[in-house]
């Protein structure tokens, strides 16, 4: 049985986050009320709830890089990863780390992406060949 994560975060403005998560990243809206609202991401569920959002730091070392903790992510064919690195550079999508090679030549080689959404919060996306490599050491 395949499993699927739910994830509630806090996000500052629903209409905000509306148009990033649906029209820039993809996502289909799912129920929502006038406090919060679902988007299926990338085949999970996101649940966005107004407040504030979670503190983060750079104290994540990941090879050359330090990044953004915590941080919610996907991972994507590669395919499906290349055509939303290009559908967020269209729509001007400011990257804390541009689309990458990581771990280039070695196991678990994969593309990378780091952004944040409208209230903060940072995402992560990447992209796999072959997700056989996603566990690779």
């Amino acid at each position: 049985m395949k499993s699927l994560f739910h994830l509630a975060i806090h996000v500052t403005d629903l209409d905000a986050a509306r148009r990033f998560y649906g029209d820039i990243l993809g996502c289909a809206e799912g129920r929502s009320t006038d406090t919060w609202v679902d988007f299926d991401f990338f085949g999970h569920q996101l649940s966005l709830h107004l407040g504030t959002p979670f503190p983060t730091t750079r104290t994540g070392r990941v090879g050359d890089h330090m990044v953004m903790m915590p941080h919610l992510g996907v991972v994507l064919p590669l395919a499906d990863w290349l055509a939303l690195a290009d559908r967020l550079a269209a729509a001007g999508v400011s990257f804390d780390i541009p689309p990458q090679i990581r771990f280039e030549g070695q196991p678990g080689e994969q593309r990378t992406m780091f952004f944040f959404d409208p209230s903060g919060n940072p995402i992560e996306v990447k992209g796999f060949a072959d997700f056989d490599g996603l566990f690779a050491s």
